[in-house]
């Protein structure tokens, strides 16, 4: 939980948590899954959490923002637009119109991997990468490792919510790490 520094938990982050919905069981047995949707249907939360997120990753001077499909566009593609820069977008295989770069990453149950745009980025952009949800980290890292590709900087990666249990932060390692909500 983000709290001030007086010890009491921030209202922001006390109205977002309030609109996140606990899911058991879900998407297999034993999983409690954190579904954001209820935030993003309700109109003045969803305010709250991207312009909460563009005032974290605003001291870190972006020159692109760059989120991962497809619950990282919902918050990313906004902040960027907030802060008025450009958006990036990195999506699952076959995705793309264009030239992609592919970076392949380990699941818990096998293997996946993320796409982005060859020209997405120019060399020594400084880049804040988005998603809703830290778990893993391993979409991010794999994320961090397309941007590093470009030959980027990757000043800030922001999440809406992260699982601190489940130790995704260790595997981010450009960067200042920011979440809006800790569980």
């Amino acid at each position: 939980m983000i709290s001030r520094s007086d010890g009491a938990m921030d209202e922001r982050a006390r109205e977002l948590r309030a609109r996140i919905r606990d899911v058991p069981n879900f998407p297999k047995p034993g999983i409690l899954f954190r579904d954001l949707t209820p935030l993003l249907g309700h109109g003045p939360s969803l305010r709250t959490c991207v312009s909460w997120l563009a005032e974290r990753i605003s001291p870190h001077r972006p020159d692109l923002i760059v989120a991962i499909e497809s619950r990282g566009f919902i918050f990313g593609a906004p902040v960027a637009a907030a802060l008025g820069l450009g958006f990036a977008p990195v999506r699952k295989p076959g995705k793309l119109p264009w030239r992609t770069h592919r970076q392949s990453y380990a699941l818990e149950y096998g293997t996946d991997a993320l796409e982005m745009h060859a020209d997405a980025i120019p060399a020594g952009t400084r880049i804040a990468i988005v998603d809703d949800l830290l778990a893993t980290g391993g979409t991010a890292a794999a994320t961090a490792q397309l941007v590093r590709a470009q030959q980027a900087q990757i000043v800030a990666v922001a999440f809406v919510v992260e699982l601190t249990a489940l130790g995704g932060r260790a595997r981010l390692t450009d960067g200042a790490i920011e979440a809006l909500i800790q569980y």
